[in-house]
Parts: structure tokens; C-alpha cells; sequence
């Protein structure tokens, strides 16, 4: 073939790719030299200064573009962060099932072992989602998920309260980059306003967790035993060998990234990429390469602090409902059995699962995070008065509902609010990084809201976590009209003389504090 026709030939496979990318609504620049690139190419930005897309998109294509999406990425890490939250908070129903008396933990024993695991969860947080940054999510997931499953099947054989404190914090470690790092991988796929659901899709499995649980403790604790092994380390065993199995398949089935998705057509990867940079004001790639200046935006970026401070109290409620609610159960109904009182605390999380879809759907169809997360802490505030004000099994009870109806839902709020507002791929695995290390302090928190010479009724407890959803209550609501009061100031900045001058790189690097970018409430 003759040069000419090479260069034909060449031209007119190009010319083809550019039609197939116009009829997905991606739109394509023809260059001097006559080489054609797309928004989504390395390079092209998609949005002007001011942040506006310069692409539109045929929404046919989106809607099977996102189907394959949520086929082929959620279901595999919504499985894997159950049984990650299964492994991590099936202590609970192993401590009504024996563990105390078998181990000889009392006082703040049981705390203690609580704690252990929360200090190396804390330390490994942001230094975990980095790692999964720099080998891909689709390495780190399923083999953080695999040492975990293998952490809970050692703790069935601990004999001691230092051998579990050991494995507790051996948990930690394999735990840490789990949550941050499923929200940060979702980041890569989805834009803003979808990707709310999606992880509402993932974390919907912490209450799950709870139900689904406490049924399986349950069903376990009806075996006469599993190996050598009875009682309460069934739980242990039974659960850890099922992360295993999950976390093995793993490995197949996901992708890192839409460039090396086998199951996206070339035109979708171009599709994929290509709405992701537009809602991003002055982004060149979608992956860009660790970069310390993008590190620190992430974590200084005004909404993840305030989304961090906000993780931290609300954790405090979520895990101690994690950790406490079977024991809770049990002072409320003391004349049950085991197998009843575990069953008791499978109907709260059943609602609270929905309220985690619910809210995240409404944020979908609205395009609205701050508002709604606001919103969330009234029901948790009237779920601890109930406690407080109130000795009556069924009140105590139905205080539970309204408690996991609301509590849950900051988890994809927030991690989806911050992934809104902060530019590059870095920022944002350091700053989810840094809003899931500071929501497990209260983790941390949450071991010691409940205490054993606070029983039966816990007031200091329910107080503590009562102040907590009060705070999110008002940092929430000031932080939304210091956002109102922030996008206006910007408008009067003047965009074209604050970049002049600036390389493509240096813009980059701006993230949000680029002139053009405005807080996504």
C-alpha cells in the first residue's frame, strides 16, 4: 500500500470514529495536521473556563452507557462491602452468643476490643485509599477483601482477650481502605448527580449488614458446629470463609477504569470519559497521576472538612448501633432468647436499608446533597428524646426505626457530596480518604458511647448521640448558606485574568479553587 493510501486509509478509519462519536453526542475538533480528538481524549478539556460542558450527550446512549455501568460495576462491591461490614460488625452477635464468658471479658473489656480495631482502621484510612490510587481499585478491593475474610476466619481460634485485641486491629488494617475506596472507584464511572445512588447501592449494605447479619448469626448458631469449632466462633469461621469466596471472584470480574473496561465498546469508554471531565472544570485526564498538590486540595477543600466533621458525629451513631443494638435488644426484651433477641435487631436495619436508597434516589432526581443531609439528623434527634424520655419497651424499640431510617444515609450523601466538589482523580481518593479516617474517630467514639455501668438504659449514651445529631443539624445548615454566600463572591471574580499566564498544568492543579468552579450544594 502506497503512502497516499495509507494516509487515506487512516483518515477515513478516523473520520468513522469521529461519526460514531457525533452520533453518541460527543463532540470532535478536526486538527491542521488532520488528526481528530474528542473531550475525552488526554489533553481536551470538556468544559469552557466557567465550568460549562462543551459536550452534549445522546441520552439513549447514556441510559445503556449507565446500564452497563451498574451491571458490571456495583453489584461485585455491594457484596464485598457487606461482608466487609458483616466481618466487622458480626462482634456483636458473637458477644450475646458466649464470647464474653468464654474469653472472661468484664468491665470495659468488650470496649477495649472495640477500640483496638478503630485505632488501626483510623491510622490506615487516607494511607489505603492512596495505595488503591496507585495499584487500582481493581486490585485493591478484592485483595484487601480477601485479608480481611481470612482476619475473621482466624478470630473463631482466639483463646484470649489479647489474641482478639490482636486480630481486632489486624482487621482494622485490612478494613481501612475498604468504604473510602469502593466511593473513590465509583468516582472513576459516574457523574455527580447518579453517583449519589450508586453508592447508596454499595453502603446500602451496612444496615443490610445488620439484617442480614443478625439472621445469619442466627441461622449459624442452629448448627451443632462448623469443624471443631461451636457456638459463637461459628460466626466468626462461617463469615469470614463466604469474604473469601466473594473476594476470590473478585478479581474477575472488575474493571479499574473505562479505559480497560472489555465489556465497553470503544465508543462508550469515549462516552464514559468524556461526561465524567465535563462536569470538571479545567480537567485534561479523568486518571491523572499522584500529585501532591492535588492530595492537599482534596483534604483542604472546604466540603470535605465540613463533610468530615459531620462523618465524625454521625459515626459515632452509626457504628454504635452497629456494635450496641443486639445488647440494646437485649435490655429491652431480657426475657427473649438468643436466637429471638438477634432476630429483634434485623426490622431497624431492614428500614433503615430503604431510607439509604431512598434519600440518594432523591438526590439523583434533584441534584442536591447539602440539603438532604441536613434534613437527615431531625429523626435521629426525636429516635435518642425517645430514649431518654422513656422506659417503655415498645417506645425504646420504635426508637431504633427512626434511628436507622436517618443515621445511615450520610455515608453516599457525603462521600458523593465531596466526590461533587473537589476536580481531579487525586483529590478526590485523598479527600474521601480523609472524611471516612475521620468518620471512624467516631467509630472510635462509638465504642465507649455505651458502657457497661451506664446499663440498662445508657443516658449518657443516648445523650452523647443525641448532641451528635445536633451538631450535624446546625454544621449542616450554616455550611449550605456559607455555600450560597461562596458561588455568589465567585461570580464576581474575573476568570480570563486570574488564568492568564497559567500552563494547562498549573490550571489543573487549581481543582477547586479554580475561578470558574462553583460549590455543587
Amino acid at each position: 500500500m502506497s503512502e497516499k493510501e495509507t494516509t487515506n486509509n487512516t483518515a477515513h478509519v478516523e473520520a468513522n470514529a469521529a461519526a460514531a462519536l457525533e452520533n453518541l453526542g460527543i463532540k470532535t475538533v478536526t486538527h491542521a495536521d488532520g488528526t481528530i480528538s474528542t473531550a475525552a481524549g488526554n489533553g481536551q478539556v470538556a468544559t469552557d473556563a466557567y465550568g460549562n460542558p462543551l459536550v452534549t450527550f445522546d441520552d439513549a446512549a447514556v441510559r445503556r452507557l449507565r446500564w452497563k455501568l451498574d451491571l458490571y460495576t456495583v453489584p461485585t462491591v455491594a457484596l464485598l462491602y457487606l461482608f466487609c461490614f458483616i466481618d466487622r460488625a458480626n462482634i456483636g452477635n458473637a458477644r450475646i452468643a458466649g464470647m464474653e464468658q468464654d474469653l472472661q471479658l468484664e468491665g470495659f473489656d468488650y470496649n477495649v476490643i472495640l477500640s483496638v480495631f478503630y485505632i488501626s482502621y483510623i491510622i490506615f484510612e487516607i494511607p489505603c485509599n492512596i495505595f488503591c490510587k496507585w495499584i487500582g481499585p481493581g486490585w485493591f478491593i478484592p485483595g484487601t477483601s480477601l485479608a480481611f475474610g481470612l482476619i475473621s476466619i482466624f478470630t473463631a481460634f482466639v483463646q484470649t482477650q489479647a489474641q482478639m485485641s490482636a486480630i481486632r486491629f489486624l482487621l482494622g488494617i485490612f478494613e481501612a481502605g475498604m468504604l473510602p475506596g469502593i466511593a473513590y472507584y465509583l468516582s472513576r464511572w459516574y457523574q455527580r448527580a447518579e453517583l449519589t445512588f450508586r453508592l447508596s447501592l454499595y453502603m446500602v449494605m451496612a444496615p443490610l449488614a445488620g439484617a442480614f447479619g443478625g439472621l445469619l448469626a442466627s441461622a449459624i448458631l442452629t448448627m451443632d458446629s462448623f469443624g471443631s469449632l461451636t457456638s459463637w466462633r461459628m460466626i466468626f469461621a462461617v463469615e469470614g470463609v463466604i469474604t473469601v469466596g466473594l473476594a476470590i471472584i473478585g478479581f474477575f470480574t472488575l474493571t479499574d477504569r473505562p479505559e480497560t473496561a472489555r465489556w465497553l465498546s470503544q465508543e462508550e469508554k469515549e462516552l464514559c470519559i468524556a461526561r465524567v471531565k465535563s462536569e470538571r472544570v479545567g480537567a485534561t485526564e479523568v486518571l491523572d497521576k499522584l500529585d501532591r498538590t492535588k492530595l492537599w486540595r482534596g483534604m483542604t477543600c472546604p466540603v470535605t472538612l465540613q463533610i468530615s466533621v459531620i462523618f465524625l458525629f454521625n459515626n459515632i451513631t452509626v457504628q454504635g448501633l452497629a456494635f450496641f443494638l443486639p445488647t440494646i435488644v437485649r435490655t429491652i426484651y431480657p426475657e427473649y432468647t438468643v436466637v429471638q433477641q438477634q432476630l429483634h435487631s434485623v426490622p431497624p436495619y431492614a428500614v433503615g436499608a430503604f431510607f439509604v436508597l431512598a434519600f440518594p434516589a432523591l438526590s439523583w432526581y434533584l441534584d442536591r446533597r447539602q440539603v438532604l443531609i441536613a434534613l437527615s439528623a431531625p429523626m435521629v434527634m426525636a429516635g435518642y428524646i425517645m430514649f431518654l424520655a422513656s422506659n417503655v419497651a415498645q417506645v425504646r424499640y420504635a426508637a431504633t426505626f427512626l434511628i436507622a431510617s436517618s443515621t445511615m444515609v450520610l455515608g453516599p450523601m457525603g462521600n458523593a457530596h465531596i466526590s461533587a466538589n473537589v476536580v481531579s482523580d487525586s483529590a478526590r481518593s485523598s479527600a474521601i480518604g480523609l472524611n471516612v479516617m475521620m468518620g471512624n474517630i467516631g467509630g472510635l467514639v462509638a465504642t465507649w458511647s455505651f458502657i457497661v455501668w451506664d446499663a440498662p438504659d445508657y443516658p449518657i449514651g443516648n445523650g452523647l448521640n443525641l448532641a451528635a445529631a445536633t451538631v450535624i443539624l446546625i454544621v449542616s445548615t450554616s455550611f449550605y448558606f456559607w455555600m450560597k454566600w461562596d458561588n455568589k463572591r465567585r461570580d464576581g471574580r474575573s476568570v480570563e485574568e486570574e488564568l492568564a499566564g497559567m500552563s494547562q498544568k498549573e490550571v489543573s492543579n487549581l481543582d477547586w479553587k479554580h475561578p470558574g468552579f462553583r460549590w455543587r450544594t
